[in-house]
């Protein structure tokens, strides 16, 4: 193998350009020539590939975002569409890939894989869904930056009596609002895992006004769940709490990686440049048990989510 590229796609994460950084850098020292993919997989059917080199990644390690930009691209399920993409990688003689990304980047991986194009995915998404590595790329960062931002919101909660509704990340996996809800001392986390019950929830923050003259409440729940400005509106009207709602959206992705973000994808992407040495395809970089292996992607794609049970018992006893 002597020329390889790499691409980002999907949301973006704190972290993607240090693993960008780390394959471009790898590469080079091992004497092949690296070249970017803009706008991931919809750069590689519209050919926008360019070699990279040293100082293309100079100071990336620091900066949120992704440097090689990304885009979802639907078509990509087509294989007329996947073909335009082979054939500009052929072109070029590029015989490896690294696809930096969640689940659905994991696909459009496994499906290159099956067209000749040697593939290493790795885990690239905030929101912790990736079931077969413990922890993604950007995961931490956002979840520092909820904490710093609910610990704010938390200040201005005590002063009036409120309880604050926050709502965080997370369509399909509840790992933001669990590990926020531990690190902040939020008195209840509501995520797909918990289910959602308007009355219990009312009924809990009558009971810790009641019993434990709690000055101000946190809430943090998964997008999509409920509608957070109806359920802040709910809780003033049936608890002594005046209810606030907040949003934070796409402040979570942004902003520079955390150190453990930094450290994380830089070994990602060194182990994802090891594995297309080692002539591996069709596989993922994952962290099992603080060590980093190869899964093959369909095996991968069909893992089900460890269970947070000891974890969410363990916020449940501690409110």
């Amino acid at each position: 193998m002597k020329k390889i590229g790499v691409l980002t796609s999907g949301g973006d994460a704190p972290g993607m350009n240090a693993t960008i950084r780390a394959v471009v850098r790898a590469g080079l020292s091992e004497g092949l020539e690296v070249y970017g993919v803009y706008n991931g997989y919809q750069g590689l059917v519209n050919n926008e590939i360019f070699q990279m080199h040293r100082n293309d990644v100079s100071d990336m390690i620091t900066k949120g975002g992704t440097l090689l930009g990304s885009a979802r691209l639907d078509d990509f399920k087509l294989v007329e569409t996947r073909q335009k993409a082979v054939d500009n990688l052929n072109a070029l003689g590029i015989e490896g890939l690294v696809v930096i990304g969640g689940d659905g980047t994991y696909r459009g991986a496994k499906e290159l894989s099956e067209m000749g194009i040697n593939c290493i995915a790795v885990p690239g998404t905030i929101d912790n869904d990736i079931d077969s590595t413990s922890y993604s790329i950007g995961f931490d960062t956002a979840l520092n930056t909820i904490i710093e931002n609910v610990d704010k919101l938390r200040d201005t909660s005590a002063s009036h009596h409120r309880c604050s509704v926050v709502e965080v990340m997370g369509n399909r996996c509840g790992d933001l609002a669990l590990y926020a809800g531990i690190t902040v001392g939020a008195e209840i986390v509501i995520t797909k895992e918990t289910g959602f019950d308007e009355s219990e929830v009312l009924e809990r923050l009558r009971s810790i006004d009641a019993l434990k003259k709690k000055r101000h409440a946190i809430i943090l729940i998964s997008e999509k769940i409920t509608d957070v400005e109806l359920l802040a509106q709910k809780i003033s009207g049936n608890t002594s709490f005046s209810g606030r709602s907040t949003v934070l959206g796409h402040i979570q992705r942004g902003g520079s990686p955390t150190a453990r973000d930094r450290i994380l994808a830089t070994q990602y992407g060194d182990r994802a440049l090891r594995a297309l040495l080692d002539g591996e395809s069709n596989r993922c970089v994952c962290l099992v048990d603080d060590k980093f292996v190869t899964m093959d992607i369909q095996e991968a794609l069909s893992l089900t989510k460890k269970s947070r049970k000891e974890l969410f018992e363990l916020h449940r006893r501690l409110v």
